[in-house]
């Protein structure tokens, strides 16, 4: 009796903990496609997701993930600020105290041009080896894939403006207008210099605020696009819908 009373235990935890076993199996089972049916609602979440300019790749990798884009995304503040206050004194070299610069090329030579005259003639009095001057040239493989860039990217511009010009696009036409126009005011407010050195300091703030409050910037402008597109929809209703399209011919016949 001792022997079938401890059977019946142990066949009694046995079927217990089949049912464990079992209920904990469909407990994973279920909570692993909850997060399969969880996945696909992130990863539409996540192609919903606004971004300016339809921008698909991080700030870095736009700016070319190289060096240039370390410097204006501050990666290395040293050489950035380092960058940035050159180009501050050279504003201030030129614009704020006027100076040329011709004059500032034409001097740094003769300054550069006499040191080395002087060292090499002074090695022979003291007996010291003369100042070894390296040998600059520029390497034609430079040359000719800079020329290259330069002629793609013109050609492109040049490909852009015959695209606008055709009347293909209205809207794209509109915003290079309005992008000229402003560029017109702002240069007749500042000369050359001071709207390079303004164009550098943006490109060394705007970058890295925007990459810092990304998410708030990228929603202010969802909203903006969103009001754009419907005052421009009416517009096209009242305006550019009334404005008659089509041959000229048929209009004569």
């Amino acid at each position: 009796m001792a022997e079938e009373h401890a059977e019946g235990s142990k066949s009694a935890v046995e079927s217990m903990m089949d049912k464990i076993t079992e209920k904990l199996h469909m407990d994973g089972s279920s909570s692993s496609s909850d997060s399969d049916n969880e996945k696909p609602s992130e990863s539409s979440i996540k192609q919903k997701v606004f971004r300016i300019f339809g921008r698909e790749k991080p700030v870095h990798s736009v700016f070319g993930g190289g060096k240039p884009a370390d410097v204006f995304l501050w990666r290395n503040k040293k050489i950035s600020g380092g960058v940035l206050g050159g180009a501050t004194a050279a504003w201030v070299l030129f614009e704020l105290l006027e100076y040329h610069l011709l004059t500032l090329v034409c001097h740094c030579l003769i300054l550069s041009i006499a040191v080395l005259f002087l060292w090499s003639n002074a090695t022979t009095f003291i007996n010291k080896s003369p100042p070894r001057i390296p040998e600059v040239s520029i390497p034609e493989d430079l040359a000719v894939n800079v020329a290259r860039s330069l002629r793609f990217e013109i050609n492109r511009a040049f490909a852009v403006l015959r695209d606008i010009a055709s009347g293909r696009d209205l809207r794209k036409f509109l915003a290079v207008i309005a992008g000229l126009w402003l560029l017109s005011i702002v240069g007749s407010c500042c000369n050359f210099l001071t709207l390079f050195y303004i164009v550098f300091v943006l490109l060394h703030t705007v970058p890295v605020l925007y990459e810092k409050y990304e998410t708030q910037v990228d929603s202010f402008a969802e909203k903006a696009t969103i009001e754009f597109k419907k005052q421009y929809a009416v517009f096209d209703a009242k305006v550019l819908s009334k404005i008659p399209k089509g041959p000229l011919k048929n209009k004569l016949h």
